[in-house]
């Protein structure tokens, strides 16, 4: 159902990218959503967090990291480029640390140099004040004294004169605020009062928006000094971060008003930004300056290294005469003279070897050819000394016929001799045609029928049914499959042998299964040296020469397949067989497995029975499954099938 519904809904994409009358106009996005790619496993009811939405995670995952794997497989392989960026972050990580700390110690520095200097012209502007203030009260004495003066202050021109003598002294270091204070109640002024206490200012400083209403509050509360970090605004609307310092005076008559220096920080922040971009500049100089000398360094690290690798990749591929450049007298010189040596050494043992087994080989291949003729002529003595074996008397009979038996014996060890000797020297060939591995496991069957009986042992061929074909060499595979059926009834201790013929994906297999002694743990991958035996004192009772699984692995080879055997003591051995089913094509897997379906089983119960049985004791089910593997695996080991 789940299926259905993406191309449902890919139905409406379609149409829309038909309206717009060009395939090509159709996003990548809605080719995928109309293909169900998005939801292949459909949109459930659960929404966004139900298993619908993987497949859209998944999609999303591998959208984002397909453009990232070349930089991580880059990352991967370069030591060159990780140890760069390794000491760039580190270094980056140091400057900045640095830089901050520096930073923080000039911004307190130039912070306590501000209020130092703060303080110390705030103080001396009150003091002015205070004497202006006492100096306009002392005036002279009668009603014209104190109507001048009253006349003086209703104007508003003390203020004025007292903020512009203050703030003469300080054109761009300060500026002087006098604010009107809420504890004024002189009697004298009444409405009057509004406009001699009315704020004034020096330069374009906005006062009422400037001076925090929490700073005029603690003024009015207590007159002694008060300082704020706050932010002053100008008539331009911009607005400078500032120290402001105030105090409540009394004037002549005695009447409070607020007086506020105003110190901002514009120098401080120039001070501190031209830190800030010396900082930045020399911390980019630096780290690009470890950069370079990390890159560097590691180049004349990794570059011998470099070189190293590639010519031993050369030297693997047979290229033996690759040497390094030696250069200097220092470590690297050294390794680069160590490494030729290496080499040195290792070709001339090369060699030596090669030449060693190009003797051999032809040492073997000369005998074989050799032993031909006068093999010829003792088998031809033999052939005749076998025939008039019954006029001789029963030793010397009995002595012809095992004379025969061993020169056959002996015509097979040199066929088999020449033929490793072929495979040697690479000048074996495959003339591979279309194939039915059915007529060639059926021929193979007839030809061992003779030695089963004798062992008491039945061959049986599963998986005929259907053709399975192949591009084989049929002649080798013919030799192949002989070797292991002749193997598995030797070895099978009267036990049933199982031919098993699979095909898919691309590939065909042959499985030869027998219930025999089975092989130890190891043996599985010595079993094809030459000459090898699981027991050195069995006796070789089918005549076989100790090459045929080697050469059955060469051959197996030669069509592009694999050869494994599989054993376990007591529960027999199968061989494996996998050949690609075109010629040349590469194998991507196999329809058969390596084990037994009846081992697995087995195992499998095995561990059932090793667990802790539920209480009340095992269920009917598991006592069914495990009566129905026993009986399969009898039916597989001892009957039924069909017979070869």
């Amino acid at each position: 159902m789940t299926r259905n519904t993406a191309p449902h809904r890919a139905g409406g994409g379609s149409a829309a990218g038909r309206g717009t009358g060009r395939e090509s106009d159709i996003s990548k996005f809605g080719r995928l959503w109309r293909s169900g790619v998005l939801f292949s496993d459909g949109l459930l009811p659960e929404g966004a967090t139900g298993p619908g939405a993987r497949p859209m995670v998944r999609f999303f995952v591998r959208w984002v990291r397909r453009p990232l794997l070349p930089v991580m497989r880059l990352w991967r392989r370069n030591i060159q480029l990780r140890v760069v960026v390794a000491t760039l972050l580190l270094s980056l990580g140091v400057v900045l640390l640095l830089g901050l700390v520096v930073i923080g110690q000039v911004r307190n520095g130039l912070l306590e140099a501000k209020e130092q200097t703060a303080q110390s012209q705030a103080s001396g502007g009150f003091s002015a004040a205070e004497r202006m203030a006492d100096s306009a009260g002392s005036g002279p004495s009668g009603e014209d004294g104190i109507r001048g003066s009253r006349s003086a202050q209703n104007s508003g021109t003390w203020l004025n004169n007292l903020v512009e003598q203050l703030a003469s002294g300080g054109q761009g270091v300060y500026s002087v605020v006098a604010l009107g204070s809420d504890n004024d109640e002189s009697p004298f002024l009444g409405n009057s009062n509004l406009t001699t206490r009315g704020p004034r200012s020096s330069g374009d400083i906005r006062p009422e928006e400037s001076i925090p209403a929490d700073l005029r509050k603690a003024l009015d509360d207590e007159p002694g000094p008060h300082r704020r970090y706050a932010r002053v605004y100008r008539q331009d609307h911009s607005s400078d971060p500032a120290l402001i310092v105030g105090k409540r005076l009394n004037d002549a008559r005695g009447n409070p008003f607020q007086l506020y220096y105003v110190f901002p920080f514009t120098q401080e922040e120039e001070s501190l930004s031209l830190v800030k971009g010396t900082l930045a500049t020399a911390g980019v100089f630096v780290v690009v300056l470890l950069g370079a000398i990390a890159w560097l360094v590691v180049r004349q690290v990794v570059t011998p290294v470099r070189m190293a690798a590639g010519i031993s990749e050369r030297l693997a591929a047979g290229r033996l005469q690759e040497r390094m450049k030696v250069t200097g007298e220092d470590d690297i010189a050294r390794l680069g003279e160590s490494f030729n040596k290496m080499a040195q050494n290792l070709q001339v043992k090369i060699q030596q070897l090669e030449e060693l087994s190009r003797m051999q080989r032809r040492f073997v291949s000369d005998v074989s050819h050799e032993l031909r003729t006068p093999l010829t002529t003792v088998r031809m003595a033999a052939d005749v000394i076998h025939e008039a074996r019954e006029d001789f008397d029963p030793a010397t009979a009995r002595s012809a016929e095992l004379l025969l038996g061993q020169l056959d014996r002996f015509e097979s060890l040199l066929a088999d001799l020449l033929e490793i000797s072929r495979f040697d020297a690479g000048a074996a060939n495959l003339e591979a045609s279309a194939v039915d591995l059915r007529d060639v496991v059926h021929r193979v069957v007839e030809g061992c029928e003779p030695l089963a009986e004798r062992k008491g042992s039945r061959i049986l061929v599963r998986g005929a049914e259907q053709p399975v074909i192949a591009e084989v060499d049929g002649r080798r595979i013919e030799r192949v499959l002989r070797n292991l059926v002749d193997n598995a009834v030797e070895h099978g201790e009267g036990g049933d042998v199982v031919v098993r013929l699979a095909t898919g994906g691309g590939a065909v297999a042959l499985a030869v299964r027998d219930y025999g002694v089975g092989l130890k743990e190891g043996e599985a991958e010595r079993v094809f040296n030459r000459f090898w035996r699981a027991d050195p004192a069995r006796a070789r009772t089918t005549g076989g020469t100790g090459l045929g699984l080697s050469i059955a692995l060469e051959d197996a080879r030669l069509h592009g397949g694999w050869l494994r055997a599989w054993g376990a003591p007591g529960d027999g051995s199968q061989f494996l067989l996998v050949l690609p089913c075109t010629a040349g094509e590469p194998l991507r897997g196999s329809p058969l497995r390596l084990e037994p379906e009846d081992s697995r089983r087995k195992r499998e119960r095995a561990r059932e029975r090793e667990r802790p049985a539920a209480p009340g004791g095992a269920s009917p089910v598991a006592a069914g499954r495990v009566a129905e593997g026993a009986r399969n695996d009898e039916r597989a080991g001892r009957s039924g099938g069909e017979r070869g």
